[in-house]
Parts: C-alpha cells; structure tokens; sequence
C-alpha cells in the first residue's frame, strides 16, 4: 500500500480577484451539482495498477466553500470509497472570510480537519485593493467561530502591495498571531499576466526589490519571535502544523488532482486537466512530460528551510548531492545567501529572497 496526495480543484468564485490567475468562474446550482457529480466518478473511476492511500486531500480553487459542505462531504466520501485515508490524514478546504455562514462543524464532521482561509491581509483599505469582499472586522468573526471547531488553521497573507508600510504589514501579521493561527503563508504580490493588475500594471506603485526585501525580511523576524518556524519561502508553522499536502509537492513526491486546471505527479509522469469545464466534463488529460528528475528534486527542495539533504537526495537517487552542485553553492555561503553542511545545502532567509537565481545557478 502506498500513501499519496490527493488535490481537488473547485473552480468557483462569486467575483474574480484583480491579482488571480487561476482558473476560476461564477456559478450557479446547477453547474455545481454537475461538477460535484464529476469529480465523484473521476475519483471512483482512476485506474491504478498499485494499492493507493490517501494521507492528504486538499480541496483548493477558487472558493470551495461555495460548493457548500453537503458537497464537499460527497467528494470526500467518494475519495474515501476510492483511495481509503490513511489513519490521521489530512483534509484542507480553502475558505473566505466573506463566506459568513459557513457551518463549521457540518464541515467538521465532512472529515474537514484543516482549513486554509484567504485573509490577504488585515488593513481594510488593502482588502478593497485586492478585491477582497471581506473586512478585518469581519475576518475576526470568521476565524473564531472556525476555531470553535478547528484547531489547524492556516491565513494567507499578501505583501509588498502599493503603499505598504511595515506597520500596515505588523498590522496584519499581529492579527494572524492573535488569532491563533497555527500556519501562516505569505505571499509577495506578483502581477500576473491576463489579470486584472497586468492589465493596469504600469499605473500601480509597486515597492522595490530592496523595500520588498525589507517587508519580508520583516515579517520572518515577528513571526520567529512569535515562535513560528520558517519551513518554506512563504509558509511558516506553529510546531508540528506544517502543510503536510504542500510538504508532498516540496519533496517531489507523488499526487493526483481532480477537476478542471487540476495537475499530478503519478508514475514518473506530469499531466493535468483542461482549465475548462466541458474539457473536465469530457475526461480530457494533457501529458506534461516526465517528472522527478534530479533537477526538480533539487530545485523543489531548495524552497524549504531544510533544504536539499544528503539522507532524502540518497533515498531517491541512491546517490549523494553531486559535487558540481556543492560547489557551486559555496559560493554564496559568503553573502550569507547558503548555508553547506555535510548533511545537505539550504537557503537562508536572505537566500530566500533570491532564490530562483541561486537555484539557476546551481543547476547550470
């Protein structure tokens, strides 16, 4: 028996926010019962000539929420009825805090056990900026009621927007500490082709790359003197609440996605599913080439505060890191951008803000 990931994509939203480019659209009942429908016979129908367990579902869009737990109850009974759980498995549904009447504990007993909600931030005038329909105020009430039934909740937080100031950004990072969140994801705004802000991109005030630097680098000191550990780029845990669905995509490990835009990793190969819903209605597959390679393993590794290890690059190549790679990740031990041991290679925090330039470096 094998353990894997599972994701399902819910591509519904009630408006599109001007920064995302996921694919997403509204809805009506309809349509979403036709898509639930969906998801249940592509999970129950996936042929795989191996004994698979689900250790994490995550259920990510889009809004999830706004499939409704009946729902979302019937996909997760489907998976189950498929895969079977492996005992303590995961299952993340991403909510927004503007879903006010969202019953957690028919969520709960769903077999929801994790909830990652879309808070951006907590400074009202940067919520209207990102499009976001709720408020701080708001946001509050959401996650204590959430916290009368889940003790695993991750916020989103959003940074270096137009005219973020580093006490609007402790504002917001304050905020997610006093609520109790035993995760936390921070995400630099990138502007996305095909979105909204792209389309505008030349009017926004975007900070610079060292005041950006200075916002983040910012954000890791409050939360490591709030006893969070920094485990990956933009994700940072309360011992032992690390994102154990993400932590499967970092260590290049095997996952299936379902519904429309959804991706995996099965067997040595990458595919995906159209980001169109008569494509997933049709069954539709594109291959994505092969997958788990040494450089992807690296490259992937790298995001984590661990790094690339000699104990995991062994396990998977029956090798030890390649000398090539050591050496040239010397060269940044210096700036203070890499750290190298004899049990592996890793970024630091300051290493993290550059990070896909080192790593373009080590893989030349």
């Amino acid at each position: 028996m094998k353990n894997i990931g599972v994701y399902i994509h819910v591509p519904f939203c009630s408006s599109k926010c001007p920064y995302c480019d996921f694919y997403s659209h509204p809805a009506g009942e309809e349509e979403l019962d036709r898509y639930t429908e969906a998801v249940r016979c592509s999970l129950k129908t996936f042929s795989s000539t191996e004994k698979l367990m689900a250790d994490t579902l995550y259920f990510g869009g889009g809004t999830p929420g706004l499939i409704g737990t009946e729902r979302i109850k019937s996909i997760v009974s489907a998976a189950d009825e498929r895969f079977g759980f492996a005992p303590g498995c995961e299952i993340t549904a991403e909510l927004n805090p503007s879903a006010a009447d969202t019953d957690f504990f028919r969520l709960a007993d769903a077999g929801v056990n994790r909830i990652s909600v879309g808070l951006q931030s907590a400074n009202d005038d940067e919520l209207a900026f990102l499009g976001r329909k709720h408020r701080s105020d708001q946001a509050k009430s959401f996650i204590q009621g959430a916290k009368t039934v889940f003790d695993n909740i991750s916020l989103d937080l959003m940074i270096a927007l137009p005219g973020q100031t580093k006490e609007k950004l402790r504002r917001s990072v304050q905020f997610c500490i006093d609520s109790g969140a035993a995760h936390i994801s921070a995400y630099i705004l990138k502007i996305e082709p095909g979105t909204v802000f792209y389309r505008k991109k030349d009017s926004l005030d975007l900070p610079g790359e060292d005041e950006t630097a200075e916002l983040y680098e910012y954000l890791c000191d409050i939360l490591k003197k709030n006893g969070y550990d920094h485990y990956e780029i933009s994700n940072f845990c309360r011992k032992g609440y690390e994102s154990r669905h993400n932590l499967k995509y970092w260590h290049d490990e095997e996952y299936l996605g379902f519904g429309p835009s959804a991706h995996s990793f099965y067997l040595g190969k990458r595919y995906y599913i159209p980001g169109n819903m008569e494509k997933f209605f049709r069954g539709e597959i594109v291959p994505d080439g092969d997958g788990g390679s040494s450089d992807e393993f690296i490259m992937l590794a790298l995001r984590l505060s661990e790094g690339l290890t000699e104990e995991r690059y062994s396990d998977v190549f029956g090798t030890g890191i390649p000398e090539k790679i050591r050496a040239r990740a010397r060269k940044y031990i210096a700036p203070g951008l890499v750290r190298v041991t004899p049990e592996g290679i890793s970024l630091t925090e300051k290493g993290f803000m550059v990070s896909n330039a080192i790593i373009a470096e080590l893989l030349m």
